[in-house]
């Protein structure tokens, strides 16, 4: 029911109208404007619809390109894992990845995804062989939704499975399959994606080839012995995270960097000039940009490292202060905050990783003596500049409590005489015993008028 306000009516009578309007909605169980919520308005979307509609629960922020964490990078990343899996899992010692007018291709010389499920394996969410332990033990991929993501994500998207001399094949747009075919190949054994994003879900979007050949490098410096080849570039690495924390540092190293390489655990790191704490921390070759468990455990194994070696009992602080450190673990079961997975939560792994990690700083004290000298050197220097911050900061209190002392009674305000803003309009409020002061404190401008209470005129002036 409508409610029609003629102009002339008064405004008591007008607002009776909408008074009586709101009433009658009230009694009808209705809000104006309101849909009518049954059981028509229930809807169940399919896992790829669904994909489509929050996207942000599957690849984070969508962006431009312009930013390392867009959206664009996380579907790529999301193939590479896949490939990069095969890798780990002992199948494959190379990965082809080309991007040309935003269209991707990722090949990999794995296994190659079971020919009678490559449908399945891209397009139903929740299916894959990362849940069986004895296919993948360290995969990257967990919840059986990063390709699928890709597929509904993607305007063309296309899988082609090799094995065994015969192939299998699937389009989709949008997550929508369009075509299948299988026959027989001479291609090697592995799989090919490809994908464009969907200008629908990304809208304006480019590839940044600079953040491409970082994640390649990456990957290379986690996976000795995997080549990565993009867009004819080829990123190998063969001392692993020794080499990732050395073209992080680069000449601002104070030492050769401490390097360690067990089998779940693996960790460079060395101290530099500049300021604060810098780490890399990363979890089956997953880059947690926010750490974690695994990263806050090798902290904690380096403090207890460096004090066991030293005989010494330096604070934290003084030990971490400048220095910059990667580290990486392999865990059958990670358990991550989100499907982006930035974060690591396994609390399971902090005791080992700080035992493994306090013994192979020990050991590379002991080996590298001039590294150690430099190290103490730099943790010395570290405390003695802390403690006189500490110094300073001690005396500009005492100052600022002499001065508090000497006016028990004074309440600031934002603007003093002299400040360019409202600096002209500053006045003090002076009030004889705290009863006065009262009322005078919620009629003052806190911004440019200060009060003061005293009990004795001549004295406090005086002061």
């Amino acid at each position: 029911m409508a409610t029609v306000i003629k102009s002339g009516t008064s405004n008591a009578t007008q607002l009776d109208l909408l008074s009586s309007s709101k009433s009658n909605s009230k009694a009808n169980g209705k809000s104006n404007g309101a849909h009518n919520y049954d059981e028509s308005k229930i809807k169940t979307l399919s896992s790829l619809e669904h994909i489509r509609l929050r996207t942000g629960m599957y690849i984070g922020r969508l962006g431009s390109g312009a930013d390392p964490d867009d959206g664009i990078y996380v579907l790529l990343k999301e193939v590479v894992d896949n490939a990069v899996d095969e890798f780990i899992s002992g199948f494959g010692t190379k990965i082809d990845v080309t991007i040309e007018a935003n269209h991707v291709s990722v090949r990999d010389y794995g296994r190659g995804v079971p020919l009678g499920k490559i449908v399945e394996c891209v397009s139903v969410i929740n299916t894959g062989a990362k849940y069986n332990d004895d296919v993948f033990q360290f995969s990257v991929g967990l919840n059986g939704v990063g390709s699928k993501a890709v597929n509904a994500l993607s305007t063309d998207f296309r899988v082609v499975a090799y094995r065994d001399g015969k192939y299998a094949e699937a389009r989709f747009t949008r997550g929508k399959l369009i075509g299948e075919k299988k026959g027989r190949t001479r291609e090697p054994d592995g799989s090919l994606f490809e994908f464009t994003p969907d200008p629908e879900i990304f809208e304006e979007y480019d590839y940044n080839f600079e953040y491409v050949e970082r994640r390649m490098w990456n990957y290379a410096c986690l996976n000795s012995g995997l080549t990565l080849v993009f867009n004819k570039q080829k990123f190998v690495s063969r001392r692993g995270l020794l080499d990732f924390l050395s073209r992080e540092v680069d000449d601002s190293a104070l030492y050769e960097p401490a390097y360690y390489k067990g089998q779940y655990l693996e960790f460079a790191f060395t101290h530099t000039s500049n300021y604060g704490e810098n780490y890399f921390s990363f979890v089956n070759g997953q880059y947690t940009i926010d750490g974690g468990t695994h990263q806050s455990a090798f902290r904690e194994g380096i403090l207890k490292g460096v004090n066991e070696f030293y005989k010494k009992n330096y604070s934290g602080v003084d030990v971490r202060e400048s220095i910059n450190g990667a580290v990486a673990v392999k865990l059958k079961e990670p358990i991550f905050e989100s499907q982006t997975k930035n974060k690591l939560g396994n609390t399971e792994v902090r005791s080992w990783i700080v035992s493994e990690t306090r013994s192979a700083v020990v050991d590379f004290l002991h080996k590298n003596t001039a590294a150690a000298q430099t190290l103490q050197e730099k943790i010395n220097h570290n405390e003695r500049l802390r403690k006189e911050l500490n110094d300073v900061k001690k005396k500009a209190k005492e100052v600022a409590r002499k001065v508090a002392i000497k006016i028990p009674h004074f309440k600031d305000c934002k603007y003093h005489k002299g400040d360019k803003k409202r600096g002209d309009e500053s006045t003090i409020f002076l009030t004889e015993g705290p009863s006065a002061a009262g009322s005078m404190v919620a009629a003052r401008d806190v911004e440019t008028a200060p009060q003061c209470v005293w009990k004795n005129k001549s004295r406090d002036l005086q002061e």
